[in-house]
């Protein structure tokens, strides 16, 4: 069978003389090839006038110096090569997970209580782990070092399942993405404000309400957001992960750090084995509901699934295969982030027992010293920053390919002008920055934000982390029906339904109560 080496596919005016190669692959038992060159001007000699071949051992296909160094910078695929390693996907995957949603958990363990709180952290921590394994395995169709790539999580799933699923996994994953930036807007709201409260408390005492708007640190945010939004794609946002990952330890350390002291400071540790007592600020209603609501903020803090496969798409070829670096590194993430978790969580319970405020750090259960406060809040701002690129850039990605696949020759959407790491062109421009622009609004409509994170966690848990991963396994790994291994892994997904059912009804009955008393863009 011949073979054209050579990337060009037409001839250039530029070049008076072009040199190929045309392989012929002899099956023999020698496995010797049979390779013909050949020179051409600007009109192809027919095959018949090459030269009598040259009988040579086996080797490489030898390409045109200018292709052999364009062929270093491609992948298997044809995309230029990924360069992702186990530390960069670490990177991706803390930012993708420590974020705002730790701030959250000592006002989940509270009404959950000492026995339940850490027992679920540490559950969801292994769910997430186990079912973040299955699905990383999904990246490659068949074989896990030469197989087909998906380079989304909605690839995997029409490679592995097909059908309508494939519409549901878009419609779950795109609406979470866009919930996850909505809430990450109102989050950074929250902290810039809380900066500005932590410096007027100084100044004017506990007493004074010091109340400002959010709405003009979500604009601030937002801006910075539509420049960021510039950067084309994952591989260029390594440098912001790291430094995101960076100040998710730094702000997770400080409140740590507070909690600790002020465990100290009150002789001893808070809380009960079973949580908010219900009494006369708490109704058995309500303990029922909030409680629910816990389930869902601390599914919402592990959850990465969703864009797990685009992290693993920025790995660099096997071996050792993607899949392997993937498992590897969410093996440390989840560990890290599971000690992180359990250290701020419980200290923060042990800290302010029944009265823990859903944003550890912005509910001013501390008010002093108020530099480090502000210090861990612009970390949280900073950290957002990038954790906000992580999970939109799937988004962008996906409404970008198809515009590119519909309007090809359109200089309008394909044309670009490259500018350090930012790619700028009209339509990502125009895209990205209306994009950013619907999100901020919409989070200027919804600013409560603990309600807003047990929603989405909830709603995305069971079929995003649990559901796809483990049918895709169950295909891609042709698992019997009926089998043990079947039989626990249907188990597991059915068990975590009714979990994410469960956390939804709780957090959408307290957003119903929200509602009751907010007006819009009075925050």
């Amino acid at each position: 069978m011949i073979k054209h080496s050579s990337s060009h596919t037409h001839s250039s005016p530029l070049h008076k003389r072009q040199h190929q190669e045309f392989h012929l692959s002899v099956a023999a038992p020698t496995a010797r090839h049979l390779i013909y060159s050949f020179d051409r001007e600007q009109k192809e000699s027919p095959i018949t006038e090459l030269p009598a071949p040259i009988m040579v051992a086996a080797m490489e296909v030898s390409v045109e110096a200018g292709n052999a160094s364009a062929a270093e910078w491609l992948d298997d695929d044809g995309r230029p090569r990924r360069t992702g390693t186990f530390w960069t996907a670490s990177a991706h995957i803390i930012t993708a997970v420590i974020g705002s949603g730790v701030l959250s958990l000592a006002w989940a363990i509270a009404q959950l209580g000492w026995v339940a709180g850490p027992a679920a952290m540490l559950l969801f921590a292994f769910v997430t782990y186990y079912t973040a394994t299955l699905l990383a395995e999904c990246y490659r169709t068949g074989d896990p070092e030469t197989g087909k790539r998906n380079y989304t999580y909605m690839d995997a799933v029409r490679s592995n399942l097909g059908g309508a699923k494939v519409v549901f996994c878009g419609v779950i994953q795109y609406a979470n993405l866009v919930g996850v930036a909505i809430g990450y807007t109102i989050a950074s709201s929250i902290s810039m404000r809380a900066i500005r409260r932590a410096g007027c408390f100084h100044t004017n005492g506990h007493g004074d309400p010091c109340k400002s708007s959010s709405t003009p640190y979500m604009i601030l945010f937002g801006a910075v957001q539509i420049l960021f939004s510039q950067i084309p794609d994952f591989d260029q946002i390594w440098w912001l992960s790291i430094v995101a990952a960076v100040m998710s330890f730094t702000y997770s350390s400080i409140g740590l750090s507070l909690g600790i002291a002020q465990t100290i400071s009150n002789g001893g540790f808070k809380g009960s084995l079973t949580g908010i007592s219900i009494g006369a600020d708490v109704t058995s209603t309500q303990k029922v509901w909030h409680s629910l609501q816990a389930f869902g903020d601390i599914a919402f803090a592990y959850s990465f699934s969703n864009i797990l496969i685009e992290i693993q798409d920025t790995i660099r070829a096997p071996p050792p295969s993607e899949s392997k670096v993937m498992q590897k590194a969410t093996r440390l993430s989840v560990a890290t982030t599971t000690v992180f978790y359990m250290l701020c969580g419980c200290m923060g319970y042990a800290a302010f027992g029944d009265a823990a405020p859903d944003n550890l750090l912005t509910g001013f259960g501390f008010y002093e010293p108020f530099w480090l406060l502000d210090v861990a809040n612009i970390a949280i701002v900073v950290h957002l920053v990038g954790a906000y690129q992580v999970f939109c850039q799937p988004i962008f990605a996906f409404v970008e390919r198809r515009a590119a696949a519909a309007w090809p020759d359109s200089a309008f959407v394909t044309k670009e002008l490259r500018v350090g790491p930012f790619a700028l062109s009209v339509f990502r421009l125009t895209w990205r920055s209306a994009f950013v622009c619907v999100t901020t609004v919409v989070a200027m409509l919804l600013p409560f934000f603990g309600n807003v994170v047990g929603f989405l966690g909830a709603v995305s848990f069971w079929p995003l982390t649990v559901y796809f991963p483990v049918e895709m396994y169950i295909r891609q790994r042709r698992v019997p029906r009926g089998s043990t291994k079947w039989i626990c892994l249907q188990t597991l997904s059915v068990c975590c339904l009714l979990v994410s059912v469960a956390a939804a009804a709780g957090s959408i009955a307290d957003v119903i109560d929200a509602l009751k008393v907010y007006r819009p863009f009075s925050g």
